[in-house]
């Protein structure tokens, strides 16, 4: 990058510098110089992605008050960073952070693994499960029943097939949200969706601002669309989002579009609370942001307590007049990845020029599929196949939460309440290492870069909730392989072949 894209102040790095544990010396070793030590801790947040990559740091003299050391400390640090790549600066720019050359985002982790290597291979990169039967071959079933009069016609519904239109809004309505046909379209999923609405509202060049981490085949999309993207760091754990860092971002940064995952965060698990949103819609509105909503997640509550206290207003609840969000669903997640069926909820005037522009693209989505869906909506077969799936997942979840507690004590990460995803920080291994080591242990994981901008979250992992019981302890005890790999730099005893293993 040539220059930044988003700043952190004085005072906020000298927290978040302050909140590193410092690991204390071993026997007989030294302490680092002020400036090492410096210099470690703002190249650590930044591969954890609590500062984001192209965030202009605070100058020399501030950063030096902020923490109470020499402006010579400071400087040294600054300059041991430009060093390594994790600076660059420009004279009546400042400095800002970076990532060095040779550290590419992977390229490997979240595609579906061929099924012939399904048998040697724990597949931990694609977020996915199993269709939910009978659901799926009930709703098929349904969607032939009612085909015949759709196949009298040309079959291109550009915006979706009216029946099904008419079902997301009236779903849409019911929870508080008055929403007519004409602000719906359904897409060929939640990709679809927002491919769409990047090519509408962010053409090349323009910056679109992101959670840090977020969704790592959306930022690949944006990547490829041209758009340049604004990474805003998340909060540690659950705590989501901070609101203060977007409006700044926002603010300053002024992106054409913000993309956001308020439902159970992939790949923290993280649940924005009604407050965080609404100020996140206020923040979006003042910078004449448009606010797109991933509710891919919304209904994959895995606690009854979740349930009992009642899931958070829809992030379009807090914009009456349809003018900043976007809201953006699917059946991909809570049903089955195979049902490609997503929509867009939006104004009006915005979803006529969505279907307009749909001529260049994909022209529409397969009838049959949407039939189904509206099959599953309208008989009450959606709620009790989502019920099937929650409980998979919960069950998948704890077990393999339970397998990295007894075989990988080092690895820390909290437990979400719902969603498909645990975000592991990998005991100070490197993400991208372990990935590659998995393969030569049997367990296929995607590395934390993938899941950051410009190759930041080095040090994490993302595993998704899509292998329970034994299949989810083997897959622990093959992370802890790769671990050990990872720990001799690949040159101890090679991992035995990994073994045929069938659930």
């Amino acid at each position: 990058m040539t220059q930044w894209t988003s700043a952190v102040g004085a005072a906020q790095l000298a927290r978040l510098l302050n909140s590193q544990q410092e690991r204390p010396a071993g026997p007989g070793s030294r302490r680092p110089p002020a400036y090492r030590a410096l210099a470690d801790g703002i190249r650590l947040l930044v591969l954890e992605g609590r500062v984001p990559v192209a965030a202009r740091l605070p100058a020399e003299r501030e950063l030096a008050l902020s923490l109470s050391v020499s402006r010579t400390t400071v400087a040294a640090a600054y300059e041991a960073l430009r060093g390594e790549g994790f600076l660059e600066s420009r004279r009546g720019a400042g400095s800002w952070t970076a990532v060095p050359a040779g550290n590419p985002v992977p390229a490997r982790g979240l595609e579906p693994l061929p099924p012939e290597a399904l048998g040697s291979m724990i597949d931990l990169g694609c977020a996915s499960l199993p269709a939910p039967e009978p659901w799926l071959t009930r709703a098929v079933q349904g969607a032939l029943e009612e085909l015949p009069p759709y196949a009298h016609t040309h079959g291109d519904y550009p915006a979706g097939l009216p029946a099904l239109r008419a079902m997301i809004a009236e779903r849409y309505t019911a929870r508080g949200i008055p929403t007519m046909p004409e602000q719906i379209m359904v897409t060929t999923g939640a990709m679809g969706a927002i491919d769409a609405i990047c090519h509408l509202f962010a053409g090349r060049g323009e910056r679109i601002a992101v959670e840090s981490p977020s969704y790592a085949n959306i930022l690949q999309l944006m990547r490829e669309a041209g758009a340049r993207l604004v990474p805003v760091a998340m909060a540690e754990g659950l705590a989501g989002w901070d609101m203060d860092r977007w409006r700044q971002v926002l603010r300053e940064a002024a992106p054409r579009l913000a993309y956001v995952v308020a439902d159970f965060h992939n790949p923290t698990g993280a649940l924005a609370d009604e407050d965080q949103r609404r100020r996140l819609v206020d923040a979006a509105r003042a910078a004449g942001t448009v606010l797109v909503a991933d509710e891919t997640m919304s209904e994959l509550w895995l606690e009854e307590e979740v349930r009992a206290a009642g899931m958070p207003r829809r992030v379009c609840a807090f914009d009456p007049a349809g003018s900043t969000v976007i809201t953006v669903g699917s059946a991909s997640k809570a049903f089955w990845a195979g049902m490609r069926i997503g929509w867009v909820r939006a104004a009006p005037d915005i979803v006529r020029s969505l279907v307009a522009a749909r001529a260049y693209a994909d022209l529409g989505t397969p009838v049959l599929e949407q039939l189904a869906v509206n099959w599953l909506f309208s008989t009450g077969g959606w709620e009790q196949a989502v019920a099937l799936r929650r409980a998979q997942a919960r069950e998948n979840r704890d077990a393999l939460v339970a397998a990295l507690r007894r075989e990988l004590p080092d690895w820390e990460f909290s437990v979400p309440q719902g969603g498909l995803t645990l975000w592991v920080r990998a005991g100070g291994l490197s993400g991208s290492r372990l990935a590659e080591m998995g393969e030569r242990t049997g367990v296929r994981v995607p590395s934390g870069p993938r899941f950051g901008v410009d190759g930041a979250f080095e040090g994490y992992i993302r595993l998704p909730f899509t292998v329970g019981g034994a299949v989810a302890e083997e897959a622990a005890v093959r992370l802890a392989a790769a671990a050990r790999l990872v720990e001799t730099g690949g040159t101890g005893a090679a991992a035995e072949s990994p073994r045929t293993f069938v659930a």
